[in-house]
């Protein structure tokens, strides 16, 4: 049986836009390379591993969700997002936790971009009222 945690986190997922699934993405990315990053500093391998390997996913997942003929800049993103399943590669072979500093550099800029975006995108204008939806429609009809 799920937990209560558990269950919220799973309606916060099935209830989410998509653009803020990839928030919440990036969110995990963030938090995994973080404790990985103090795992590696700590000298806890199986953490390290675990959270780096995890990482790997929510790159993988953010790379699936990029659909490269929508947008011009797609493709370079795609090359970023390959390049830091490359670099968690290393890091995970190299214990190098400068590697994990360095992706963390590159995605930190990528989660407040895609914040900010997502923000834009699930804010109801202020023209966009009650009132404005419902005349809307009824014109729709009319």
């Amino acid at each position: 049986m799920a937990s209560p945690f558990e269950k919220y986190r799973e309606n916060q997922i099935l209830s989410a836009t998509p653009s803020q699934l990839v928030a919440m993405l990036y969110a995990r990315l963030m938090l995994d390379l973080r404790i990985a990053q103090k795992a590696m500093e700590t000298g806890d391998d199986q953490v390290a591993n675990y959270r780096l390997r995890h990482a790997g996913d929510c790159v993988g997942m953010l790379a699936g969700t990029l659909d490269t003929s929508k947008w011009d800049g797609a493709e370079q993103l795609l090359a970023l997002y390959m390049y830091i399943t490359r670099a968690l590669i290393a890091a995970t072979g190299s214990r190098n936790v400068e590697i994990v500093a360095e992706c963390i550099g590159i995605i930190e800029p990528l989660q407040q971009a895609w914040h900010e975006a997502d923000a834009v995108l699930t804010r109801q204008p202020e023209w966009d009222t009650p009132t404005a939806a419902a005349e809307r429609a009824v014109m729709a009809v009319a």
